[in-house]
Parts: C-alpha cells; structure tokens; sequence
C-alpha cells in the first residue's frame, strides 16, 4: 500500500490491507485465504458502490462529472486500494487451491494404482459398465422437468397440426 493512501484508511482497513501483502499471504492456507478473500471483497463493493452513490449524487448536484469527481476522492481511493488487496488475495487462492487440487489428483491416482495392482480385485467401474453397455443415467429433478417440458412442446405441435 502506497503511503500516500494510508491517510485515507482506518486503522482496521490498514490492517486488513496489510495482511493482503505477499509476505503476509505465503504462510495461509486456502481456507485461510478463502476466509480473507471475503472480507476484503466485502471491504472492496462497499468502497465501490459508497463510490458510485456519492459520485451519482455529486454529478446531480454539480450538473458536471469532472467536478463531481474531484470532490469523491476518499471513497475511489479506499476502493481502488481494495480493489488491489483483492486481486493479491484472489491470486493466491487461485494457486493454493489449483496447488491442492494437484496434490489431491496425485493422491486419488496412486489409490486407483494400488487398487489395481492387487490381483483378483475388479474395479467398481469395471462391473458397471462392461463393453458395449453404457452407464446407467441419472435423472435430476432438472432433467426430468426439461424432457417432459419437450414432450409437451411436441405434444402441442403435433395437436396444432392435427386442428390446423
């Protein structure tokens, strides 16, 4: 954080802004980070809409954006400050998770490896679907309601058709 932004900051916001830098994030984990990710993307649209709100009513008031602008300063300031502490923090979740969905892969594969080193045992995949059989669909509430939704669509056509 640039000094010059400090004296627009509460102590908290400093505080939350500086757990945002690098060598304070290295040591989190991803929940940890998950955790600071929402608080300063909270801090962040509260800065962003307190910005437009006062921006829109400054620009009513003055009948000019440029003058509207120059009076809002605070609020785009800390928004941009927050803005920048979130994208620190979204990228370093981004790695942390993308760090443990790697090391959960590795973890699932050499399961699956000594599942099927062992003789005589069969995988739970290999009874389901034996060659030439698909697996067995599963139908979601979802699923249900779009193909009976398309049934009925035809049903309509065809009845359309059949009066016409």
């Amino acid at each position: 954080m640039n000094r010059a932004f400090r004296k627009y900051l509460t102590d908290t916001e400093a505080d939350l802004v500086e757990q945002t830098k690098p060598k304070n994030l290295e040591g989190l984990d991803e929940d940890a980070l998950g955790d600071l990710h929402d608080k300063v993307r909270r801090a962040s649209r509260k800065y962003r809409k307190l910005h437009r709100r006062q921006a829109s009513g400054q620009v009513i008031r003055d009948a000019s954006r440029g003058a509207a602008s120059a009076k809002n300063q605070r609020s785009a300031v800390k928004a941009e400050v927050f803005e920048d502490a979130l994208a620190r923090v979204s990228r370093s979740l981004a790695r942390a998770a993308k760090d443990s969905a790697a090391t959960l892969k590795a973890e699932r594969l050499s399961m699956a490896r000594k599942e099927s080193s062992s003789p005589g045992q069969t995988s739970p995949q290999a009874k389901s679907a034996g060659p030439g059989r698909r697996p067995a669909k599963k139908r979601s509430p979802a699923t249900k309601k779009r193909h009976a939704s398309t049934l009925a669509k035809g049903q309509r056509r065809q009845a359309k058709r059949d009066l016409g």
